[in-house]
């Protein structure tokens, strides 16, 4: 099972692309909400306002999954390790929850990076490790490659995008996944049937995509500077959508509405 499937991580705040004392305080508006998963990465560059929110939040550290992304930039091996380090300073603790890939390495050869993953989590920098946006194969490859568990491979996942390879891959290697772009950055409010559905379950149209991907068996990272936002993105625990409700919603995965792709991330992989 997901280590994000423990407690109450399965709702992760997510961080990007905020800064500053706008991050700052939507950390601490999520902490007072009952978040105590946060997703950050070195490429966003709030480690450290995040660290700072969550340092003076007054939850303990023992409490918190707090997730990282080394970014292409630090694979090299002389660089790894040293920037996971200052992640680590920046976000004021000793240890990553779950530290991540933030891409495939940019040649292709995705083992290099992956078994310096593994060394940070040897030296204690990363109690877990995983990867992001890594594809299907990739995702057997990397299982091929490490000698420890991967605990995620974060993508985006969303009702507008058919993503059920990836799905079938996470089955196959153990591999579970994490979304974000949960709302495919509003995308999914211009869909009628998700307040349609919404409606019969007093929920919001957001709320009701969000326990859909749940319900998936992928969990979350959602990110709002509103406090109203915060909170209904994590009172999402209340209600279980129907399998009618469900396939309705399934429908729409032939959209095929993808938002990180290369005109976006050039080094980004060819999709499945």
């Amino acid at each position: 099972m997901s280590i994000y499937f423990q407690q109450t991580y399965q709702r992760a705040f997510g961080t990007y692309p905020l800064r500053g004392e706008t991050c700052r305080q939507a950390v601490a508006a999520a902490l007072a909400t009952g978040y105590r998963a946060f997703d950050t990465a070195q490429m966003y560059e709030n480690e450290s306002e995040v660290g700072e929110a969550l340092a003076g939040g007054g939850v303990p550290r023992a409490e918190l999954c707090i997730t990282t992304k080394v970014g292409v930039e630090n694979f090299a091996d002389n660089l790894f390790l040293a920037s996971v380090e200052r992640s680590l300073k920046a976000l004021r603790t000793d240890y990553a929850d779950v530290l991540l890939l933030h891409w495939p390495a940019v040649d292709g050869n995705i083992a290099p990076p992956l078994r310096q993953l593994q060394k940070a989590q040897e030296k204690g920098l990363a109690r877990h490790i995983g990867i992001s946006n890594h594809t299907a194969r990739m995702m057997r490859d990397a299982k091929a490659i490490v000698d420890v568990p991967l605990v995620t491979n974060q993508v985006e996942f969303h009702p507008l995008l058919n993503q059920d390879v990836l799905l079938a891959a996470a089955t196959e290697t153990g591999i579970p996944l994490s979304s974000y772009c949960s709302v495919a950055r509003g995308k999914v409010f211009e869909v009628p049937l998700f307040a349609e559905i919404g409606a019969l379950y007093g929920k919001s149209a957001a709320q009701i995509v969000l326990r859909w991907i749940l319900q998936k068996g992928v969990s979350l990272n959602t990110m709002s500077t509103k406090p109203d936002n915060i909170r209904a993105n994590f009172d999402i625990m209340d209600f279980t959508l129907s399998s009618i409700d469900m396939a309705r919603i399934e429908a729409l995965t032939h959209t095929n509405y993808r938002i990180v792709g290369r005109d976006l991330v050039p080094y980004a992989p060819e999709w499945d």
